[in-house]
């Protein structure tokens, strides 16, 4: 997908904005018409409404009420339809995706606070990953997929044995000067 500057994307303190990450996500992304997509942590919306305008039937979850709200109103603003709902991961999802996106908090942190959750991945950077992938195929199609953000700070040694029994691709990389981002197609 090609990233949209200038939709009309509303910002709170409280909510992870768009940023490089996000972006690097979104032109990662290949979505056809029709496909049923669950985001998860979709902070202020700009991951799951570029997927709706590009034909996805999208369902965003955040376990942050305050992004729940920002989000319902960036699909507003920018005429997308899509469910949003108040999720601890899959906590309040039903259904079944052919792709679920999580930009992962992945920075080898502790921090606390609601806002600090999205990027706080506990201090090896892994965070929800592996209750993710547990928890995953009970909410995707046969030849579903989970698209996420990884950081080179995490460990890449507990990451690549998590990753072990899948099957995974790089679909996109950034550079930044102190770490690398790297966007994961993982399926079974």
């Amino acid at each position: 997908m090609k990233y949209r500057p200038e939709l009309d994307i509303e910002e709170r303190d409280d909510v992870y904005p768009p940023s490089e990450d996000s972006i690097l996500l979104i032109e990662s992304l290949n979505i056809s018409v029709g496909e049923r997509i669950l985001e998860i942590g979709c902070g202020s919306g700009i991951v799951s409404i570029h997927c709706a305008l590009n034909g996805g039937e999208v369902t965003a979850v955040d376990i942050n009420q305050s992004a729940v709200e920002v989000t319902r109103k960036n699909a507003e603003t920018n005429d997308v339809r899509m469910t949003v709902k108040r999720s601890d991961l899959f906590e309040n999802v039903e259904g079944r995706f052919d792709t679920i996106v999580f930009n992962l908090p992945y920075l080898p942190v502790d921090d606390e606070g609601m806002l600090e959750r999205s990027w706080s991945g506990g201090p090896d950077g892994i965070g929800p990953l592996p209750e993710l992938l547990r928890e995953a195929p009970f909410y995707l199609t046969e030849k579903g997929r989970i698209v996420i953000v990884t950081s080179s700070l995490m460990d890449h040694e507990r990451l690549s044995s998590l990753l072990s029994v899948y099957n995974v691709r790089k679909d996109g990389e950034l550079p930044l000067f102190f770490e690398r981002l790297d966007v994961l197609e993982i399926t079974r």
